[in-house]
Protein backbone atom coordinates (compact mmCIF):
# COMPACT_ATOMS: atom_id res chain seq x y z
CA UNK A 1 0.00 0.00 0.00
CA UNK A 2 1.32 3.42 -0.95
CA UNK A 3 2.33 5.78 1.84
CA UNK A 4 0.63 9.13 2.26
CA UNK A 5 3.81 10.72 0.84
CA UNK A 6 3.65 8.53 -2.29
CA UNK A 7 0.05 9.64 -2.73
CA UNK A 8 1.20 13.27 -2.45
CA UNK A 9 3.87 12.71 -5.12
CA UNK A 10 1.26 11.04 -7.35
CA UNK A 11 -1.07 14.03 -6.94
CA UNK A 12 -3.74 11.94 -5.19
CA UNK A 13 -3.44 14.10 -2.06
CA UNK A 14 -2.80 17.86 -2.33
CA UNK A 15 0.32 19.47 -0.89
CA UNK A 16 1.99 22.84 -0.66
CA UNK A 17 4.84 22.02 -3.03
CA UNK A 18 8.10 23.89 -2.63
CA UNK A 19 10.24 22.10 -5.23
CA UNK A 20 10.69 18.86 -7.12
CA UNK A 21 12.93 17.19 -9.61
CA UNK A 22 12.84 13.75 -11.20
CA UNK A 23 13.78 11.98 -7.92
CA UNK A 24 12.80 14.22 -4.99
CA UNK A 25 9.86 16.27 -3.78
CA UNK A 26 9.75 19.03 -1.13
CA UNK A 27 6.55 20.30 0.44
CA UNK A 28 5.38 22.10 3.55
CA UNK A 29 4.61 20.09 6.65
CA UNK A 30 0.90 20.65 7.33
CA UNK A 31 1.56 20.46 11.08
CA UNK A 32 4.63 22.69 11.23
CA UNK A 33 6.83 23.34 14.22
CA UNK A 34 7.75 26.68 12.63
CA UNK A 35 6.51 28.63 9.64
CA UNK A 36 8.48 27.26 6.69
CA UNK A 37 8.84 23.70 8.09
CA UNK A 38 9.43 21.65 4.96
CA UNK A 39 9.67 17.94 4.24
CA UNK A 40 12.02 16.52 1.61
CA UNK A 41 11.27 13.02 0.33
CA UNK A 42 12.48 10.69 -2.36
CA UNK A 43 9.78 10.00 -4.93
CA UNK A 44 10.73 6.34 -4.74
CA UNK A 45 8.99 4.83 -1.74
CA UNK A 46 11.57 3.70 0.78
CA UNK A 47 10.69 3.49 4.48
CA UNK A 48 14.09 3.88 6.14
CA UNK A 49 16.35 6.69 4.92
CA UNK A 50 19.48 4.56 5.31
CA UNK A 51 18.01 1.93 2.98
CA UNK A 52 18.45 4.41 0.12
CA UNK A 53 21.35 3.70 -2.21
CA UNK A 54 24.44 5.75 -1.32
CA UNK A 55 24.20 7.97 -4.40
CA UNK A 56 20.48 8.54 -3.88
CA UNK A 57 21.00 9.45 -0.20
CA UNK A 58 23.75 11.91 -1.15
CA UNK A 59 21.60 13.42 -3.92
CA UNK A 60 18.66 13.78 -1.52
CA UNK A 61 20.84 15.72 0.91
CA UNK A 62 22.09 17.99 -1.88
CA UNK A 63 18.47 18.61 -2.92
CA UNK A 64 17.62 19.36 0.74
CA UNK A 65 20.58 21.74 0.97
CA UNK A 66 19.14 23.83 -1.84
CA UNK A 67 15.74 23.93 -0.15
CA UNK A 68 17.35 24.85 3.18
CA UNK A 69 19.11 27.79 1.53
CA UNK A 70 15.79 29.02 0.19
CA UNK A 71 14.11 28.61 3.59
CA UNK A 72 16.88 30.60 5.28
CA UNK A 73 16.47 33.40 2.74
CA UNK A 74 12.67 33.38 3.11
CA UNK A 75 12.56 33.49 6.92
CA UNK A 76 14.51 35.41 9.51
CA UNK A 77 16.24 32.49 11.17
CA UNK A 78 19.72 31.74 12.45
CA UNK A 79 19.83 28.32 10.81
CA UNK A 80 17.70 25.68 9.21
CA UNK A 81 17.57 22.67 11.50
CA UNK A 82 17.59 19.18 10.05
CA UNK A 83 15.91 16.14 11.54
CA UNK A 84 15.30 12.61 10.36
CA UNK A 85 12.87 10.81 12.63
CA UNK A 86 10.97 8.57 10.26
CA UNK A 87 8.52 6.88 12.58
CA UNK A 88 5.37 8.86 11.80
CA UNK A 89 5.19 8.02 8.06
CA UNK A 90 6.75 4.89 6.54
CA UNK A 91 8.50 6.88 3.80
CA UNK A 92 12.01 8.34 4.15
CA UNK A 93 11.94 12.08 4.78
CA UNK A 94 14.03 14.96 6.04
CA UNK A 95 12.53 17.76 8.14
CA UNK A 96 13.93 21.24 7.37
CA UNK A 97 12.91 23.69 10.08
CA UNK A 98 13.81 27.39 10.36
CA UNK A 99 15.20 27.88 13.87
CA UNK A 100 16.51 30.63 16.11
CA UNK A 101 17.07 28.41 19.12
CA UNK A 102 17.27 24.68 19.76
CA UNK A 103 13.84 24.58 21.37
CA UNK A 104 12.32 25.49 17.98
CA UNK A 105 12.90 21.85 16.97
CA UNK A 106 11.31 20.04 19.88
CA UNK A 107 8.80 17.77 18.17
CA UNK A 108 6.52 17.67 21.22
CA UNK A 109 6.03 21.47 21.02
CA UNK A 110 2.60 22.70 19.97
CA UNK A 111 2.34 22.95 16.21
CA UNK A 112 1.73 26.23 14.39
CA UNK A 113 -1.73 26.81 12.99
CA UNK A 114 -1.63 28.37 9.51
CA UNK A 115 -4.49 29.17 7.19
CA UNK A 116 -4.55 27.84 3.66
CA UNK A 117 -3.61 31.32 2.40
CA UNK A 118 -0.62 31.40 4.76
CA UNK A 119 0.55 27.98 3.55
CA UNK A 120 0.26 29.14 -0.06
CA UNK A 121 2.27 32.30 0.69
CA UNK A 122 4.97 30.39 2.60
CA UNK A 123 5.33 27.79 -0.17
CA UNK A 124 5.54 30.51 -2.83
CA UNK A 125 8.13 32.45 -0.84
CA UNK A 126 10.38 29.40 -0.57
CA UNK A 127 9.69 28.25 -4.15
CA UNK A 128 10.77 31.60 -5.60
CA UNK A 129 14.05 31.41 -3.71
CA UNK A 130 14.77 27.76 -4.63
CA UNK A 131 15.26 28.77 -8.24
CA UNK A 132 18.04 31.18 -7.21
CA UNK A 133 19.77 28.95 -4.63
CA UNK A 134 22.76 26.95 -5.66
CA UNK A 135 22.69 24.91 -2.47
Amino acid sequence: MASIFSKIVAGEIPSYKVAEDDRFYAFLDINPLQKGHTLVIPKREVDYIFDLEDEELAAMHLFAKKIAGAIQEAFACKKVGVAVVGLEVPHAHIHLIPINEESDMIFSNPRKQLSSDEFVAVAESIRQRVENCRG
